[in-house]
Parts: structure tokens; sequence; C-alpha cells
């Protein structure tokens, strides 16, 4: 596949025409997007504000009543999530007509911690089936999402893969399924290298001492992100989710819009996310 520019393809995406509001779609109800994935797309607290995730910030793409429902927890993999009763608990909210976004990878990678680790093309795929089957069973939509990739590059300034197989077992999976991917590991990697080693610093959480009342001595951070990545990593799944149809044109807004910082909403503690029994 040819890999367009953000830009072009964001462009693309906004002269896309209107299509009717799909069959599936319940009747009366703008659909809700759910988000299972790890510290990448959860939800922040004001306290750690100005580190915030994907699954933060992509309701700013949505209107007319659609709505994120995040649920994605900070070190959590398709295992863990699983095991500590999540799942269920997005399972038994879920509805028919929503949608379910599954991106786990980050955490499944690490072969030393047994309550997390899956094996790219064995247990990461048959955990991922789960998630799938359980959606569809509720008559909701699953879509698998890639890892967003981390903030390294090659000596030449390149942007480099550092998820090994697991977006290839996550594509694989999805082409067997016959379920949308939004590849996010691509669209990022692409998205970095437009930007280049020191453009990504001001999207990942990279904070100089004293700019910041939260981070007085500074960060460094090369996988988590501010306001303004995360936003420009909820608009690379926005759009495609537009692009695909996975969601209708009309629920999707301000893919063009340069949105501030301040458009992301930080809660005053992290949502608690319990066990579920």
């Amino acid at each position: 596949m040819i890999r367009r520019s953000f830009l072009a393809a964001s462009a693309a995406v906004l002269g896309a025409p209107l299509i009717a509001t799909p069959a599936w779609a319940a009747p009366g109800r703008a659909p809700r997007v759910f988000v299972t994935g790890d510290s990448t797309a959860s939800t922040y607290a004001a306290h750690e504000a100005p580190r915030t995730g994907w699954g933060q910030a992509l309701e700013l793409f949505l209107g007319h009543g659609a709505t994120v429902d995040n649920r994605a927890l900070s070190g959590a993999s398709s295992k863990s999530f699983a095991d500590l009763g999540l799942l269920d608990g997005v399972l038994a909210d879920i509805r028919p007509g929503d949608h379910l976004l599954v991106s786990f990878g980050h955490n499944d990678s690490k072969s030393a911690d047994p309550d997390r680790y899956t094996e790219p093309w064995s247990t990461y795929q048959e955990q991922l089936t789960v998630y799938l089957d359980g959606a569809r069973e509720r008559g909701a939509h699953p879509v698998l999402v890639t890892s967003v990739e981390r903030r390294r590059f090659t000596g030449d300034g390149a942007p480099r893969e550092s998820h090994g197989d697991y977006p290839a077992a996550m594509r694989a999976l999805a082409d067997r399924e016959d379920v949308p991917l939004v590849d996010l590991t691509a669209l990022s990697l692409e998205l970095w290298g437009e930007l280049g080693p020191e453009g990504t610093k001001g999207h990942f959480l990279w904070l100089d001492p004293g700019a910041h009342a939260n981070y007085p001595d500074g960060v460094e951070d090369n996988t988590h992100f501010q306001a303004h990545g995360a936003i420009e990593v909820a608009r690379l799944v926005a759009a495609a989710l537009k692009r695909q149809r996975v969601l209708p044109p009309y629920l999707v807004r301000r893919l063009g819009d340069d949105l501030p910082d301040s458009a992301v909403t930080w809660p005053a503690e992290r949502p608690v996310r319990t066990r579920v029994a």
C-alpha cells in the first residue's frame, strides 16, 4: 500500500462525500465509541496534565451526539485487561450499533511479565479474538487499532519501528476476521517522520524543567503524549474511521481544525478501573 502524507490523507478525508446513516446504527441514538487499550490511549488526571492519551482526546473529533467511553488502562495488555474483568465491564455496557476500538501491543510484548505477555502469532491473536467475538455477539462493531509508535529514530533521523511482530499479527487477524483496521503504527510512523526528532518533542511528553508546575524537574518521555500529541494521534484515528466508513462521515468533525491544547479535559482523578466479579 502506498502511504500518503498525513496532510494529503486529511485532505482526502475531508473531501469525502456524506453518506446515509448505516442500517446497523441504533435508531434514535448516536453510537458510542468504546476504547480499550493501554497508557498511550488512557485518560489522565488534572495533576498529570499535560500528559494525555489519544482516547482522552478522541471525542474532540466526534459530533452529532456520538461519544467516547474511554476504558483504556495504563499498563494493560490484551491479556491483563481481560483478566482484570475490564473487558467484561465493557461488554456489559456496550449496545448494538456501538463501536469497540481494540488497541493493545505495548505491554503484550513484556515477556518477563506472565500476567501481561502474549505471543504475537498465537496468544495475542487469540486474546484479541475474544474482544472481537464479544462485541459482535452484542451487535457492536469491533475495530482493531495497531499500537501507536514511540518516539524512536535512527542515527539518520528516520523514525524506527519498535513493536516487533505485534502490528503485523494484528493486521493479519483483521484480514482473517474481516474486521476494520486502523493502522495507527503506520500512520504515526509516517507523522513522526514528517516531524523529525526535534518536531516530535512537542507531541510527546517532553518538558523542560520549570515549564509546567506538574513536572517541575522536567520530563523526557518517548512513549506518552502531551495534549498536542494526543490530539494529533486522535485526529489520525478519527480520520481513518471516517475514511473507512466505520463511522458515518457526518459524525466526524473538525479534522482540519487547529485545536488548542486547552480543548482537552482532564478530570480531577483518573477514572477508576475496578475488577469485575
